[in-house]
């Protein structure tokens, strides 16, 4: 069981001990010795917003209420307007529907939806972008001392990635704290765990930044800007057009980051380099994650 001085200051952390999350394998190595190994599961959810089915998305099966919240929220289908009467999941069934006093104007939506680049779920709506016009995100800064310490702490919390593997995280944190984090196989489904989080516990957005070990492309950008959260962090890359989309929204864009090391590519400005690299451990082995997941 994760310890509480590794989990300390969490609000949700993952625990890789929960049944049903993982399934050990037997299989045989390089050398033909045979190996036993944990291997994450996963199962679809079909996501319904009042009568309507919206999608039905690949997970490992946890926190299925707010995957779905989030979900509808990321969409555009969950306004701040909207008034959620109900939340109904059926694991028999693989089923969850939320319900809202009014029904939603959503059927546009389902006509104009297109596959992106992510896993998993990874669609996203074509007037998606349309969220965007005239969005700013507030010019919140970031302390280097911060992100260093997030990046520290994240990475040696026990989690289902340095328990199986194959599975992408997604932390919200604030200041140098991480509050929730959320785990999935796909990137997008972990970032919806933690919109629906917000969405259901009527948390602000704009003191706190989101920390993802995927990849930071453009629909990472986009879910994060219309979030409200000012602050992106990932172990992992950028692509063009998400490092274009956070310059035009002022959203403080880190990527590579690992031990001593980043990059920032859009609000420099807004850093606020007040840590000692010389000070900053390097990552041990075991808390290395493979730098394009």
């Amino acid at each position: 069981m994760p310890t509480r001085s590794e989990t300390c200051g969490y609000v949700i952390a993952p625990d890789p001990t929960r049944t049903g999350l993982t399934r050990a394998v037997r299989g045989v190595d390089h050398t033909g010795a045979e190996q036993t190994i944990s291997v994450v599961e996963e199962r679809p959810l079909t996501i319904y917003l009042n009568s309507r089915e919206i999608v039905t998305a690949m997970t490992i099966g946890d926190y299925p209420e707010y995957l779905a919240l989030g979900f509808l929220r990321n969409q555009g289908m969950l306004s701040d307007g909207d008034v959620v009467t109900g939340i109904d999941f059926d694991e028999e069934l693989e089923v969850v529907v939320v319900r809202t006093a009014v029904e939603t104007d959503h059927e546009d939506k389902l006509a104009r939806k297109t596959r992106t680049s992510g896993c998993a779920v990874g669609t996203v709506f074509g007037d998606m972008m349309a969220g965007l016009e005239g969005l700013t995100l507030p010019p919140a800064t970031l302390r280097t001392s911060d992100l260093y310490a997030l990046s520290h702490k994240i990475n040696r919390t026990p989690s289902l990635y340095l328990e199986a593997g194959a599975i992408h995280g997604t932390v919200l944190c604030q200041g140098a704290e991480p509050l929730v984090y959320m785990e999935d196989v796909g990137r997008h489904n972990a970032v919806d765990k933690v919109a629906g989080w917000m969405f259901d516990e009527g948390v602000r957005a704009a003191d706190k930044t989101l920390y993802t070990t995927g990849r930071l492309t453009s629909e990472m950008v986009i879910k994060t800007a219309l979030m409200g959260i000012p602050v992106l962090a990932s172990r992992s890359g950028f692509t063009a057009w998400g490092v274009e989309i956070a310059q035009k929204v002022g959203l403080t864009l880190i990527g590579r980051l690992r031990g001593q090391r980043f990059v920032c590519l859009a609000g420099e400005d807004r850093l606020v380099r007040d840590a000692d690299v010389s000070f900053v451990e390097e990552e041990p082995r075991k808390s290395r994650r493979k730098g394009a997941a």
